[in-house]
């Protein structure tokens, strides 16, 4: 018993929650907040770019807006961001860009919240060099506010005659109000160049039982796949595209893509859906905040782990 007092003073919390969710999630509400106007932005709103942490959504909030993360069933304000428009230029005149300037959660008591980002900071620092972005943990610690709404995770499936992959993302989610469907890849991944030229991709939403398999494909970010009959699950081809897709997938997407630009150390892939396909209904793999879990946890309503 006095383990489970001590182990939140000595060891943060982790920073991402793998959960199994019914998509779409109806857990958290985003509201953009701006010069006494607000808007719904649950699901118009993405993100843009890691380093520097960018939003994007098509609502014109001005120079200046809040966007807040709320409990659906308690109405909790869970926490925020303050964002500020980035003068970047986008081919893409119904989107804004908004940089992260500050954010906090409130899932966590005053007190723990700041000694869990402490120890969390700490730990970010000591292996900064090796995450790849070289993240300040101040950033990261705002990224994990953005996670409060739960983001599922997909394969995305690449094929060309000279090339063909498979990997994981979470930086995907609709831009309601314009139409657009967005994507933020590192534009270190192999697949970019090729995304670019070919303007098509589709999107497998998986199950949470694929998790292991979805989190193998992570070094396909950096080497492409070889070949489709080398898997160890069934594909089949998209309807419009023909891309091989995951069978089990519980939707397949297909997107065009109508403008990529880079922001930061990632490419921006401002889409449009060509094709909605809807499989097996099951729960799918999201990640979440950490401190959200807890918060869930607590409250003895926690999402169910993988």
């Amino acid at each position: 018993m006095w383990k489970d007092w001590i182990r939140p003073l000595v060891r943060p919390l982790p920073q991402w929650s793998t959960i199994a969710l019914a998509p779409p999630q109806h857990a958290v509400t985003a509201t953009l907040r701006w010069e006494g106007s607000s808007a719904d932005v649950t699901v118009d709103h993405t993100v843009a770019s890691l380093n520097p942490l960018v939003i994007a959504t098509s609502v014109d909030a001005g120079q200046h807006a809040v966007l807040e993360y709320r409990d659906n069933k308690t109405s909790r304000l869970l926490g925020v961001l303050h964002l500020v428009r980035d003068p970047l230029e986008i081919e893409a005149p119904s989107l804004a860009l908004y940089r992260v300037a500050s954010g906090e959660h409130y899932c966590l008591s005053w007190p723990r919240r700041t000694w869990n980002a402490w120890l969390q900071n700490r730990l970010m620092l000591k292996h900064r060099s090796s995450n790849g972005l070289n993240t300040d943990p101040v950033a990261v610690q705002q990224l994990m506010v953005a996670y409060l709404c739960p983001k599922p995770v997909v394969l995305v499936a690449v094929n060309t005659d000279e090339h063909q992959n498979l990997f994981p993302m979470d930086l995907i989610g609709p831009l309601e109000r314009s139409g657009y469907f967005s994507l933020a890849l590192r534009s270190t991944n192999v697949s970019v160049p090729i995304l670019r030229e070919a303007r098509r991709v589709a999107l497998c939403h998986v199950p949470a039982t694929m998790k292991q398999v979805v989190y193998q494909f992570s070094a396909h970010h950096k080497n492409a796949l070889t070949d489709w009959s080398a898997l160890s699950f069934p594909v089949r081809s998209s309807r419009e595209f023909g891309i091989p897709a995951v069978a089990e997938a519980l939707r397949v997407q297909e997107l065009t893509i109508v403008h990529s630009q880079e922001i930061g150390l990632h490419t921006f892939f401002i889409c449009r859906v060509v094709s909605d396909e809807a499989g097996v209904q099951v729960a799918q793999l999201h990640h979440t905040a950490g401190f959200y879990q807890d918060h869930r946890r607590r409250r003895h309503v926690p999402f169910d782990e993988v």
